[in-house]
């Protein structure tokens, strides 16, 4: 009989685990499998969680979160691409109630992450969740940059002219001489106007609406989603424990019409109750009239793509007498950050492959003993 072949010796010591099989190499396809996944239209309550919401009944912010979840369906957009990103405050538990990617940040540093969750991925669907403290205050200067530089993302700010999750101090939107507990004699600070602030920092994309008018700021949100660079969108919203009513002019009916100047571009700037009310511009000093004592064409038109006119209108918001413009005051086109960023790395690539071991061997060197 021929000799029995030898075995090799295992390569363990006897008594140790058996070592694991060998992995499987996958075998790739012949040919691509082209698969039709079924599209699924989604609806509101997809993008709702099932986190139980917890604002103070009442709460404006249960009407901004309702209508963003309205919206989001008709922005085409998918969950698994989507993230919103929030600071601290009452307006940064948003992320827990969106049925999408979130993240819960530190106080006025979600411009921050929501910059970088951009520069990394660029096609992702990135909002940010901020409140008037939340992003002006502490995160004043992250908000600032990030407008700037034009990251393709939206901005949805809550303004309630107030501190609320820390129970009612004076914040950088409140009224000089407001009167809280912080400042029991009146805030001597002047008030901070978010869409002139925004303007300053020359956002491509800045506009305004009320927890209120639910149909007006659904228009706006997909506006503000359509727009590729930074959309920068404050929202009016009451906080009925700490600063009731702060916009009763805005919201009562008996009143609103006359206090609000719904601006549309190339539409004339005409409100009131009667339609009676027009503004006008004598030299860049806006003025209100009575449309029967003005010929038509006189009536100042809004015109989105004038920053000019922009800041004309955010600062009529401060001014005794002038109705208060809700609408988008600026839509511009600009490079976006990241698409900037995508081409510089894409020329760099071109130029030269880079070699880390290569580059940490240039120069001098030596060994550390």
């Amino acid at each position: 009989m021929p000799d029995t072949p030898k075995i090799p010796p295992p390569p363990f010591k006897s008594g140790t685990a058996m070592p694991p099989p060998p992995m499987k190499v996958p075998v790739a396809p012949a040919k691509d499998l082209n698969i039709d996944l079924p599209v699924v239209a989604l609806t509101a309550k997809d993008f709702a969680s099932d986190q139980d919401v917890r604002w103070c009944p009442g709460c404006g912010d249960y009407s901004i979160l309702a209508q963003v979840q309205r919206t989001m369906p008709d922005l085409q957009v998918t969950r698994h691409q989507t993230v919103f990103v929030a600071g601290i405050g009452c307006s940064s538990r948003f992320p827990y109630y969106m049925n999408t990617y979130g993240f819960h940040g530190i106080h006025g540093r979600a411009p921050a992450i929501a910059s970088g969750v951009k520069a990394a991925n660029p096609e992702l669907n990135v909002w940010v969740a901020t409140g008037d403290g939340d992003g002006l205050s502490i995160g004043g200067n992250h908000t600032l940059h990030m407008l700037r530089r034009n990251f393709n993302l939206n901005v949805l700010l809550f303004n309630n002219k107030i501190y609320g999750l820390t129970k009612g101090q004076y914040s950088p939107t409140s009224e000089h001489g407001k009167k809280t507990k912080s400042t029991p004699y009146g805030s001597i600070d002047h008030p901070l106007n978010p869409v002139l602030f925004a303007l300053g920092c020359e956002a491509t994309f800045v506009a305004r609406s009320i927890d209120r008018d639910p149909k007006h700021m659904q228009e706006v949100i997909k506006r503000a989603s359509a727009h590729h660079g930074t959309s920068f969108m404050e929202i009016y919203q009451n906080c009925n424990i700490f600063n009731d009513g702060a916009f009763l002019d805005l919201t009562e009916k008996d009143v609103k019409d006359d206090h609000i100047l719904f601006i549309k571009h190339g539409e004339p700037m005409i409100f009131g109750k009667a339609k009676d009310k027009a503004i006008i511009l004598e030299g860049f000093n806006p003025k209100v009239v009575n449309v029967a004592d003005v010929p038509a064409e006189q009536i100042l038109k809004h015109d989105e793509t004038n920053p000019i006119l922009a800041g004309i209108l955010a600062k009529m918001t401060d001014m005794e007498g002038f109705p208060t413009p809700l609408g988008i005051f600026l839509s511009v086109d600009r490079a976006t950050y990241e698409d900037e960023m995508t081409d510089q790395i894409k020329t760099a690539k071109e130029k030269s492959v880079g070699d880390l071991k290569k580059l940490l061997n240039s120069g001098n060197t030596w060994m550390v003993n």
